[in-house]
């Protein structure tokens, strides 16, 4: 199973590019992040004739998250309201859609779109703290339901400094603030796993090039999208990729789609697939 993510900046803008990438690279699975298109709105049709199966939260012109995938869509369940019923913040922090969720062949697939928070003293950063907190929140209820998970999407955070590429001056600021990072790895915990990070340790490799500034052109990107896995998965990976081309398209996204490559269903003891699992 191959299962990606990709925030395109726009869906009907990018629509092109992405049914090409689709047709191209055939994954399983593809999650996309800024749609910025209400549910009516969205080119359902097009995904379905490439054999997609949807499951999409939008709303206009921001944010907006999305599943497309070629095997069925069970359970899908948007915004962290959806399993934490009683925390007094998470309808308020559910109105903006970031958060989508599809069981997909045993596999609790867990898109995000993670706020950017504009600037330290911005009330935005402060709105990007709260959301990285439920995000803990919603993951430990998560955990409990016992599903294997790949959660995925633009996080806008650069980890650590081999994410960034000039760490001496950018870590600090904007999306690699010490409090937004530790957000992360406390929502993160010991649960889950950047796979990226299981295949690649070097410095180097970039989802997201700014437009301003000319930061495609000097190959000075950050890595902010990430896939995490859970212990089940990720004894399963075999690679993860990012698709670095697509961001030298003509008007392209500033994001690449990145790729985890899973022996999904795991073999049983005699080396054949499981077709029971889970």
């Amino acid at each position: 199973m191959r299962i990606a993510s990709w925030n395109v900046n726009s869906v009907r803008t990018r629509l092109e590019q992405v049914l090409a990438w689709l047709e191209q690279e055939q994954p399983e699975v593809l999650c996309l992040q800024e749609t910025k298109v209400t549910d009516e709105l969205f080119p359902r049709e097009a995904f379905e004739q490439l054999g997609y199966q949807l499951a999409i939260s939008g709303q206009k012109a921001y944010n907006g998250v999305a599943i497309a995938s070629r095997l069925p869509l069970d359970d899908v369940q948007i915004g962290f309201d959806a399993l934490l019923s009683g925390d007094p913040e998470a309808p308020g922090l559910s109105q903006q859609k970031r958060v989508i969720s599809a069981l997909i062949d045993g596999v609790r697939v867990l898109n995000l779109y993670v706020p950017n928070g504009s600037a330290l003293k911005s009330e935005k950063y402060a709105y990007k703290l709260e959301w990285l907190a439920c995000l803990q929140r919603y993951l430990a209820v998560q955990e409990q339901q016992g599903d294997p998970l790949c959660m995925l999407g633009d996080f806008n955070i650069g980890p650590e400094a081999r994410d960034l590429p000039d760490p001496e001056r950018q870590s600090g600021g904007i999306m690699a603030s010490e409090p937004e990072r530790q957000a992360l790895k406390a929502a993160v915990a010991d649960r889950l796993t950047d796979v990226f990070r299981v295949f690649e340790a070097d410095t180097g490799h970039w989802s997201w090039w700014d437009y301003r500034s000319g930061a495609w052109d000097r190959d000075k990107g950050w890595r902010i999208d990430h896939i995490y896995l859970s212990e089940e998965l990720l004894a399963c990976a075999t690679g993860c990729v990012i698709h670095k081309r697509t961001r030298g398209n003509e008007q392209p996204s500033d994001h690449a789609p990145v790729v985890v490559h899973l022996a999904w269903p795991p073999a049983d003891d005699d080396g054949d697939r499981d077709d029971d699992w889970p």
